[in-house]
């Protein structure tokens, strides 16, 4: 009997005793007057049955928006949740942008979600007029139904989807948005999660479970540097193995890297074991290219010369120089982070079949739009045939940014048109870590100057791979995309923030909370010595830094600010919101409570993707052993409009961060990537992990990112911690010098 690996997890879950394991478009035209379901917006169908249909547009990697994006268009709408089916969309550019990354999914969509349930809700209310010859006010929508103001008469949904079918679209200004303090379902805390039952009973599909008709399997044999070719290759034993069908060699890779084949030479079988031995058994020379010179740790040189003097200057007012010139006193210090991989726990995974006007893709993708487009210039679809490539989103096993990346979408449906079969690619986890896109290791150089016992200068130089080089080889220098530059709101006289240029050897892609990681632990890490320094408290040291309350314009600094994509006026750098998420995790942490011997407090705040995030981490300290005792996080991220997955969201990027504070990285040596799997790529255990402690502020601004702002500012509160329990400092990640218990 075959057994699969969904099948597997269902029968060992249930078979062992105690083991668990947008931009809104209106629709053109509707159906006449007898319509069986009606379609005004397109996240939205209302069916003559009463059942509603909502389209999720983005990509469900466990932050929980298959959930949250329905019930806000359900509440707004005043569906019922029970009458609520949610369907998964396809990549399609009538939904706006699909791109699930950047903290951005309701940040940018909470307007025009909530007005696809009010424009619903606005026809329902006026088709009950209409049948009742009253006017709209005299209607109130609630609970899937139309009640009139006597009391006396009621409308199903389902019965007003005829009329509502012929009513013209209200436009965006005719709509009347629900107050927050009339929600019903969100902002509230008692949420399911929509796929959670099926997560933990194993009946979710994953990129990994897709299972199509006469589908086969491939691997490839990817060139170990960026940009190698395939000298040649000895395919003979591989041919051998029972089960492999053919072995294909792909397209070689060439400049820019951007979303493109990595190359190699695939092996394609019926079954997954069939492939991976295949792939073992081929012979292959390499031509590694240009690449194979670059070795991380000689590298380090290049990335110390970058900031002996650079010119990229991102943000500066006043007048270093003069505050060097003038300082009573100055402290100087230099952080490194290690490049990082993802470390999903789901591999990639894309499975394409030929249909007969294109081809249809299952993929666990965070970019369907991306996969859609990929796929057509890989096989050379026009742009007019778009509508003939189908994107199936899967749920993702972790995501980080690394999903939103289709290299394994497009090698799929290049085997699939090469093979003339419906293919699976696997990313095995070796794969994965060897040959994905990293998250840039950085060198940064901060420098401060005092005057009369205040910080009267703040000087922060960084060079790190840019991200841009991935799309264009020539960039040297970190930009927009690189983001956390220079987002520092502190109240310092004389501030200069650049950056240093070098080449990049790997496929540079973001990762969760991006550049963050580097600047917020240079900047937050550096801010602890400056109190120490000065024999201040660090707590009262950061709220005095921080100054008063205040909006920051740092386009009036000559900074090109892209903040997170979101406007100033609406989302601006609010420095009495950072200090409020300071005192409430101090708070939270009893900052002032007097701890055991062998134990210190570390503190961290950090403004990204428009929310802010506080963090106090308690350690202890014996035998060169680290224990960390206690994890706080507060958060301000606007309406919170799912508090149950903001709260899990920070627990999960405290444990992202930790893993890569203590064990994240990523190194090469000519060129080939050092690590390979989870034994010399760790993650830390839960046995390591106390009890996260998190705390929602809150507030009435519109709603932030939350994914990603939970990750920068907890290494800066781990390193600051141990030097309150030590007397050292720990500029370097990661933390391999310690035993972690």
């Amino acid at each position: 009997m075959t057994l699969s690996r969904r099948a597997f997890i269902q029968r060992l879950s249930f078979g062992s005793a105690g083991l668990t394991i947008g931009l809104q478009l209106q629709a053109s035209s509707f159906a006449p007057a007898d319509a069986t379901e009606f379609t005004p917006d397109v996240f939205v169908t209302l069916e003559a049955s009463g059942t509603v249909r909502i389209r999720c547009h983005r990509s469900e990697m466990g932050q929980g928006i298959r959930s949250t994006i329905p019930r806000l268009i359900a509440d707004e709408m005043e569906a019922d949740w029970n009458k609520v089916v949610v369907e998964q969309a396809l990549g399609d550019a009538k939904y706006g942008d699909q791109n699930t990354d950047g903290s951005r999914s309701i940040r940018k969509n909470y307007d025009r979600l909530k007005r696809a349930g009010a424009t619903v809700r606005t026809l329902l209310q006026q088709a009950a007029a209409d049948t009742w010859q009253v006017a709209p006010d005299q209607v109130r929508i609630h609970n899937h139904a139309a009640h009139h103001a006597d009391g006396k008469k009621t409308l199903g949904f389902g019965a007003l989807v005829a009329k509502a079918a012929n009513l013209p679209v209200p436009a965006a200004d005719q709509l009347t948005l629900k107050p927050e303090k009339d929600y019903r379902y969100v902002m509230k805390k008692e949420w399911e999660l929509l796929d959670g039952l099926d997560i933990v009973t194993g009946k979710a599909e994953y990129g990994y479970d897709v299972a199509v008709k006469d589908m086969k399997i491939a691997l490839i044999a990817r060139p170990p540097v960026v940009f190698g070719k395939v000298k040649s290759f000895d395919a003979s034993e591989t041919l051998k193995v029972p089960g492999v069908l053919e072995v294909v060699e792909m397209p070689a890779l060439s400049p820019p890297a951007a979303f493109k084949m990595l190359g190699g030479i695939a092996v394609v079988a019926e079954h997954t074991w069939a492939a991976i031995q295949g792939r073992e058994k081929l012979k292959i020379e390499w031509e590694d290219g240009p690449n194979a010179k670059y070795d991380t740790v000689a590298h380090q040189a290049e990335f110390e010369k970058a900031l002996e003097d650079p010119k990229h200057v991102v943000r500066q007012h006043g007048n270093w120089q003069e505050a060097e010139s003038q300082a009573e006193s100055r402290l100087d210090a230099a952080y490194k982070v290690a490049g990082l991989a993802h470390a999903t726990m789901e591999p990639l995974a894309a499975t394409a079949r030929l249909t007969d006007d294109g081809v249809e893709v299952w993929a666990c993708t965070q970019t369907p739009q991306a996969a859609q487009a990929n796929v057509m210039q890989t096989l050379e679809i026009p742009q007019e045939k778009a509508n003939s490539v189908k994107v199936h989103v899967t749920l993702l096993g972790g995501g980080f940014g690394r999903k939103s990346k289709p290299d394994y979408v497009a090698e799929a449906a290049f085997l699939a048109h090469k093979t003339k079969r419906t293919i699976k690619v696997l990313w095995t986890r070796e794969d994965e870590i060897q040959h994905g896109y990293y998250h840039s290791p950085s060198y940064q150089k901060l420098a401060a100057t005092f005057q009369k016992g205040k910080l009267s200068g703040w000087y922060h130089a960084m060079v790190n791979h840019p991200i841009g080089a991935t799309f264009n080889p020539a960039a040297r220098v970190g930009g927009s995309a690189d983001l956390g530059q220079g987002d520092a709101p502190y109240d310092v006289p004389h501030m200069r923030i650049v950056n240093g240029e070098t080449d990049t050897f790997m496929r540079i892609g973001w990762l969760r909370s991006v550049t963050n990681i580097n600047n917020a632990f240079a900047a937050s890490s550096f801010a602890d010595e400056c109190a120490a320094h000065l024999k201040k408290d660090p707590l009262a040291f950061l709220l005095e830094l921080i100054g008063p309350d205040r909006h920051i314009d740092l386009q009036a600094e000559g900074y090109g600010y892209g903040n997170y994509g979101e406007t100033t006026e609406r989302f601006p750098i609010d420095t009495a919101r950072l200090k409020q998420v300071l005192n409430t995790v101090a708070k939270q942490a009893e900052w002032t409570r007097k701890r055991p011997k062998g134990h210190g407090l570390g503190i961290a705040v950090h403004r990204s993707f428009c929310s802010y995030v506080g963090a106090v981490i308690e350690v202890s300290m014996a035998d060169n052993k680290l224990k960390i005792e206690d994890i706080h996080l507060a958060i301000d991220c606007g309406l919170a409009i799912n508090p149950d997955r903001v709260h899990s969201q920070l627990e999960g990027a405290a444990m992202f961060a930790i893993s890569n504070a203590l064990y994240g990285q990523i190194t090469a040596e000519k060129g080939r990537v050092v690590q390979s799997n989870f034994h010399d790529f760790p993650l830390a255990r839960i046995n390591q992990f106390p009890s996260i402690r998190t705390t929602i502020v809150s507030s009435d601004g519109p709603p932030g990112g939350v994914g990603e702002p939970g990750v920068p500012p907890v290494a800066p509160a781990l390193c600051n911690a141990i030097f309150a329990a030590s007397g050292k400092r720990y500029r370097d990640l990661p933390l391999s010098q310690f035993g972690i218990v």
